[in-house]
């Protein structure tokens, strides 16, 4: 579906708290939070310094003739921002003066958000929150469903709550100005979703691949739609990750250990989420067989899904990487019980689960294959 002024998806919460993605230019913004009930007056805005230098004055802009007064903080951009430290600044710069309910607005992608969101879940114990996702991988996932935080030195986004925004706004024009990297590293998330819930956005993705990589603007504008679909729903049904948001994770307990493992910033969060895909695939082709698989041996349909995921590019390599450690790494990740980690794995494509029953040596032979398919 192409993205338009009257596009828009619901996400529908309890007590009056579900709010819209709306898809519109960015020069809606007076309009559309007007619409969602936020005063005009004072806003802090958040953004990094590359999408600052596209979009930052002409949203301050338009802003400003509606008659909002606006603060922006700039972090650098990438992963490392996402820390207790610059957390700690961006409160500095927040109390600077006095602040009464002004609006939180976050603009840029995935670190800004949470960051942003986090910002606002915690001041005067919260204000009202405006993401404005800029990235592929914000306006197809992370901007929608609420959680904010920071990373730790003990493990990725440990730190943090979940937090709803009173409004998204998608502006998919803004992803003409992405890094080739950031584009490419956002796709993970969208064949993710595809691939726990969606059969039929996996063959749109399948068949509309050389379009997507030439960014073409209706079939970009229509990915974003159908992915942040998936993602509105899943949130619709399990806001609080207790039961099919836990879904969301395929491939994320493997990707934020490389992230740990080889630091933050060194892979894009959708590069370390593409290569740990294709370790949660090997993983489900053994929990499918009840026993440890060969690395040849992926099953037909997990076999399919790994061709798409390869198409991915990864800017690096997992070769040197030890298993060892990338497997210690895994212990503090947040998506356990209190005695094993639990893993999101496939039946089929379109068709997931959570399991804390592994095979013996299965979770070895997952990192080795890895390792051995993520070569660049």
């Amino acid at each position: 579906m192409p993205a338009s002024n009257s596009s828009f998806i619901t996400v529908n919460l309890p007590h009056g708290r579900g709010y819209r993605i709306r898809f519109a230019p960015l020069s809606d913004a007076p309009q559309l939070f007007e619409e969602v009930g936020l005063q005009r007056g004072q806003a802090l805005l958040v953004t990094d310094e590359n999408v600052a230098e596209h979009y930052l004055q002409p949203l301050k802009s338009v802003l400003g003739d509606a008659g909002w007064t606006t603060r922006s903080h700039t972090i650098p951009a990438g992963e490392a921002s996402k820390s207790a430290e610059m957390l700690g600044r961006m409160y500095d710069w927040a109390l600077e003066q006095p602040i009464d309910r002004q609006t939180v607005i976050a603009l840029g992608g995935g670190v800004v958000g949470d960051l942003a969101g986090y910002l606002a879940a915690t001041l005067l114990r919260g204000l009202p929150l405006v993401q404005i996702p800029t990235s592929l991988i914000a306006q197809a996932d992370s901007s929608i469903g609420g959680k904010t935080g920071i990373n730790h030195p003990a493990g990725k986004n440990l730190i943090g709550t979940f937090y709803q925004p009173r409004l998204v706004l998608v502006d998919p024009s803004t992803l003409a100005t992405l890094p080739e990297r950031d584009y490419t590293s956002g796709l993970a998330e969208i064949v993710k979703q595809a691939l726990i819930a969606d059969v039929r956005l996996f063959d749109w993705l399948e068949s509309r691949w050389d379009d997507i990589l030439r960014k073409e603007e209706s079939t970009v504008a229509e990915m974003v739609y159908r992915s942040a679909s998936i993602k509105a729903a899943i949130v619709t049904e399990d806001e609080l990750e207790i039961g099919k948001r836990k879904l969301l994770n395929f491939g994320h307990t493997f990707g934020h250990a490389i992230e740990r493992v080889t630091g933050y910033g060194t892979f894009t969060h959708g590069e370390a989420v593409a290569a740990g895909m294709r370790a949660a695939l090997h993983l489900s082709g053994s929990v499918q067989s009840g026993s440890t698989i060969r690395e040849d041996a992926l099953p037909a349909a997990l076999n399919r899904a790994d061709a798409l995921v390869s198409r991915i590019p990864i800017a690096g390599s997992l070769e040197g990487l030890s298993v060892e450690t990338l497997t210690e790494a895994m212990q503090t990740d947040k998506k356990r019980n209190a005695e094993r980690l639990q893993f999101v794995v496939l039946n089929a494509i379109g068709e997931a689960l959570v399991t804390d029953e592994i095979p013996p040596g299965a979770l070895e032979a997952a990192w080795n294959y890895a390792k051995a398919v993520c070569r660049y």
